[in-house]
């Protein structure tokens, strides 16, 4: 087995290591990769659906979306595709996947199907540090602190993504998380805010609540915290959707013409409440 870092902040590259081998042993040292980097790649890896599933499950119960249709044979994983006339993608802002449900995403596990030619990378950023480099101010401001998670509607996934199909539910979500969550595994802090989910903070002025979301937004994007992913074909990314944040990058097409597409299978590993 081989490991390569991303960067200083988060992230590795792994070679040496079959996902298709369903082994407690295999399992446990894809596992503790994953605890010590956060998020984790791997290449040439074609997996089948049935695979990625199989893989998925040894993490935890599976999820299903809230708003999107699975696949029709595995309705548990997510076909995220971007028209090559299209200008925009899911994910392309810094976000926390699913933040608004009680018991949010645990884990991500993301399969490249078919990349554009240039362009289309992942950012990840690690939100351990991120909660580590506050001001002590800061910290004294959210100390026990809770905050609104709204998952916006089921318009926000389908309706200006032409290839996303919703699944009926037209329902809006909230909950309520602590601003800093203990990881549940490793117990270190996380800043547990992000800018597309987090809408306010609990027992506060709104205006308040405003300014301080607005500069802890602007901390998390800071790129010391982040790696940056290149897909290829068969590639495949895992990441601690707890301790990270990400964005998929829609550079692929803006102001030059490049008309591509790109497909991903997603599926994801139900959490815990966040405490």
């Amino acid at each position: 087995m081989e490991v390569k870092l991303l960067s200083g902040a988060l992230g590795a590259e792994v070679s040496g290591i079959d996902l298709t081998d369903s082994s407690d042993e295999n399992f446990n040292k894809i596992n503790e990769l994953l605890l010590e980097h956060k998020v984790i790649f791997f290449r040439d890896q074609p997996l089948t659906s049935e695979q990625q599933v199989l893989l998925a499950k040894k993490f935890g119960p599976l999820e299903t979306h809230a708003y999107v249709k699975g696949l029709e044979n595995f309705p548990e994983i997510v076909r995220i595709k971007k028209a090559p006339e299209e200008k925009h993608q899911w994910g392309e802002t810094w976000h926390t996947d699913v933040s608004y449900n009680p018991k949010p995403t645990k884990v991500i596990i993301l399969k490249s199907v078919k990349i554009p030619p240039v362009g289309g990378d992942t950012m990840f950023s690690n939100m351990e540090t991120a909660y580590d480099t506050l001001s002590d101010e800061m910290k004294e401001k959210i100390k026990g602190k809770k905050a609104v998670h709204s998952s916006l509607g089921a318009e926000a996934f389908v309706k200006k993504y032409k290839e996303m199909e919703g699944n009926g539910n037209l329902d809006e979500y909230s909950n309520i998380h602590p601003i800093v969550r203990v990881h549940p595994e490793t117990g270190n802090k996380i800043l547990y805010v992000n800018s597309m989910y987090t809408k306010q903070i609990i027992d506060m002025d709104k205006d308040e609540s405003d300014k301080i979301l607005k500069e802890l937004f602007l901390h998390q994007e800071r790129l010391d915290f982040t790696c940056r992913f290149k897909w290829t074909e068969n590639a495949v990314a895992i990441w601690d959707n707890r301790s990270t944040q990400h964005q998929g990058l829609t550079d692929f097409f803006p102001n030059r013409g490049l008309g591509f597409e790109r497909v991903m299978d997603r599926i994801a590993i139900e959490g815990d409440h966040p405490q």
